[in-house]
């Protein structure tokens, strides 16, 4: 949704990365817009983690248990082990089969007519908290989270009727049961007891409000940067946006091309001069160089 005209808009950053754009007023207490923002940062990466899941799930079906992940058929076999879970949770329609190179999944994809449903269901909730907002100017809120939580729930519960097996990544995020312990995502959430928000390279302290920090306009825009508590101030805004720097570039490349041309065009002006004519000299000791052709 478009940014709220009479209200505060706080383009969040991580890092030099753009997130989100936030909405809020200069009223309120710095910690409670902390943990609202961190809990919409958080709830992005969790729609990304989940639709990331649904992609390789459309591809090769339901996550295997994690006893027969990344085992051979013989292993298997030799093992007597058994997906009794891919066997009770079937896809909506059948599956076809397609082999995980990687052998994490079940090899029971969805049939096409499924995989329609979730690819477009996926690619709506992304673009519900797409970084491209924040160029469009629209706000991200955790009603936006919620709601894109829901459609893709929602296309779960239809393409997978008797549920999904407890292990399955994917039912894991939608009850807030994952496990992101040893992997690269855990190094992005930023735990809500444990974050800290940079205004203008300075520390948003606990206890004040945003007016402390942002004055009390309610229509001003400002640039907040959430980090993990500890970890030090994140590096300052440049002065010259990244936008106005592509400009000046662009400006100084058509200065240097028409100063290039104009240094051309005077390298091919001094031939039409007297003294770069190489017969010159010759015409002079002859007494040639003063003739003039035609009549007196």
């Amino acid at each position: 949704r478009q940014a709220a005209q009479g209200m505060v808009v706080i383009h969040i950053k991580k890092g030099d990365q753009s997130q989100f754009l936030f909405e809020t007023t200069v009223a309120q207490p710095v910690d409670e817009f902390i943990a609202q923002a961190v809990q919409v940062y958080n709830g992005r990466l969790k729609i990304g983690r989940i639709c990331d899941e649904i992609s390789e799930l459309e591809k090769h079906g339901l996550t295997l248990p994690p006893n027969m992940q990344g085992l051979t058929d013989e292993q298997v076999t030799e093992l007597k082990l058994r997906d009794e879970w891919g066997e009770k949770c079937t896809p909506s329609g059948g599956f076809v089969e397609s082999r995980d190179p990687i052998g994490r999944r079940n090899g029971r994809a969805p049939t096409e007519n499924i995989v329609q449903v979730l690819s477009k269901t996926r690619k709506e909730a992304r673009q519900m908290i797409s970084k491209d907002l924040v160029a469009a100017g629209q706000a991200v809120n955790m009603a936006s989270i919620q709601e894109a939580l829901q459609i893709l729930s929602g296309a779960m519960t239809i393409a997978y009727p008797m549920g999904l097996p407890p292990h399955e990544p994917i039912r894991m995020e939608l009850q807030n049961e994952e496990d992101l312990s040893g992997t690269q995502a855990s190094l992005e959430v930023i735990p809500p007891g444990d974050a800290s928000a940079w205004f203008s390279g300075k520390e948003m302290q606990a206890g004040k409000l945003l007016s402390d920090y942002l004055g009390r306009n309610e229509k001003c825009k400002a640039i907040v940067k959430l980090a993990k508590r500890g970890q030090g101030p994140p590096a300052r805004e440049p002065v010259v946006s990244e936008q106005e720097q592509k400009e000046m570039m662009a400006f100084y490349y058509r200065k240097q091309q028409e100063a290039k041309k104009l240094e051309e065009s005077r390298d091919d002006s001094y031939m039409d001069s007297e003294w770069a004519d190489s017969q010159q000299l010759r015409r002079a000791f002859h007494g040639l160089s003063d003739i003039k052709w035609g009549p007196k």
